[in-house]
């Protein structure tokens, strides 16, 4: 019998459940310079943290929110463009667990 495999994207949630973990993949995808890889990773941490119970109501409006921004790629330029400044200023946004 041959065993069963995991799905990468169950796989990837369950990572996603360690804040450090997810700072790590927020950050990559933010360095990766497109909102919806960006949009998609923030996506797979809400599930994740669904998941565990530990979504807010306001971490689920405020999810919406950007969701619809980064869909949209309104404003969110400003974003990268800040990033691209710094680090051709030699340093770069980061995601860190509080």
């Amino acid at each position: 019998m041959m065993p069963r495999s995991v799905s990468y994207q169950e796989t990837l949630i369950e990572s996603l459940k360690n804040p450090e973990e997810a700072a790590l993949y927020i950050e990559a995808c933010l360095e990766e310079g497109d909102p919806e890889v960006l949009r998609l990773a923030i996506q797979d941490v809400i599930e994740a943290y669904s998941r565990m119970n530990k979504l807010s109501e306001k971490a689920q409006i405020l999810h919406t929110k950007i969701d619809i921004l980064l869909a949209e790629r309104k404003e969110v330029e400003q974003l990268y463009y800040l990033s691209a400044l710094l680090d051709e200023l030699g340093f770069h946004l980061a995601v860190k667990v509080k």
